[in-house]
């Protein structure tokens, strides 16, 4: 049924914009490529899980500490590899080539103390109401996914947009040395930066977790392919473009997967990707930038 598949597209489709924003968060800020950051999906999936199997914590509880470890983690790592390449204004491709090698190394570590055996939540970790009308059926945990997203989604777009901090990390997306001039404390920007980035990038991890029942450490590879083809035809650095992105992708995935076959969903962010480079190279809400000599 048409009216299904779209309700599960838009899950799907929330919780890669979810992931994508912090991922365009960090380029449209910092201007760096960081694969790192599918990493942080992971460590907030699994912490959700810990908390839930060892303390037998809620989703309630489990979803924002498992978001936070994952910013703290993302701090931590953002300094020790990105610091010295920022300060130096080394571009893109060297933070590329470091990033790289840093997952890689995150996610063998990882493998190595957890195992790369798929695990799942506890029964009964997120109730299995549902609400059916008109012959659609929705679920809690579908309900908690897309509602968590176009909150987070919100409180963020409202952080940027009408708080001191918001106005200190658009002057340094707009130009890192004159807003130290202007008084900003840049170092303490990124940091922040940083930490909003790697908690979305969790709290996209647990909803992925939920929506799959599914964790294992290289679950944040195939997102960042994900994420990678929804900031580019969303508009790179541009958030909106993130949200509407990421629900096109996952509308069109599950459409794809339940009208042809689920085979070919993998294909359809590379065929958008390719469309959107030929056709729209800025992406639906990218500016073109003017050079001037």
């Amino acid at each position: 049924m048409l009216s299904q598949q779209l309700v599960n597209g838009l899950v799907l489709g929330s919780t890669y914009a979810l992931f994508a924003l912090g991922f365009t968060l960090i380029f449209g800020v910092l201007r760096v490529i960081n694969l790192t950051y599918g990493f942080y999906f992971s460590v907030g999936a699994f912490v959700a899980l810990w908390l839930a199997r060892s303390f037998g914590a809620s989703i309630w509880i489990a979803l924002p500490l498992g978001s936070l470890a994952a910013g703290l983690v993302a701090v931590v790592v953002d300094g020790v590899l990105l610091t010295r390449l920022r300060r130096t204004k080394a571009g893109e491709l060297p933070s590329l080539m470091v990033t790289l090698g840093a997952v890689l190394a995150l996610y063998s570590l990882m493998a190595a103390l957890i195992g790369t055996d798929i695990q799942r939540f506890p029964f009964g970790f997120v109730g299995s109401t549902a609400l059916e009308f008109a012959g659609i059926r929705v679920s809690l945990v579908q309900m908690l996914i897309v509602g968590t997203a176009f909150v987070l989604v919100a409180v963020l777009f409202l952080l940027l947009q009408h708080t001191r901090l918001g106005l200190m990390i658009r002057a340094l997306a707009e130009n890192e040395d004159a807003a130290r001039l202007m008084g900003i404390n840049v170092d303490a920007t990124v940091v922040a930066v940083s930490f909003l980035s790697g908690l979305l990038g969790g709290a996209a991890g647990v909803l992925i977790g939920l929506n799959f029942n599914a964790i294992q450490p290289f679950m944040g590879e195939a997102m960042m392919l994900r994420g990678f083809a929804v900031i580019i035809i969303g508009g790179l650095g541009d958030i909106r473009g993130a949200l509407v992105a990421g629900i096109l992708l996952g509308v069109l995935e599950v459409l794809t997967a339940g009208y042809l076959s689920s085979n070919a969903k993998e294909a359809v962010g590379f065929t958008i990707l390719v469309l959107t480079l030929w056709f729209r190279p800025v992406g639906l809400f990218g500016r073109a930038q003017v050079k001037r000599a």
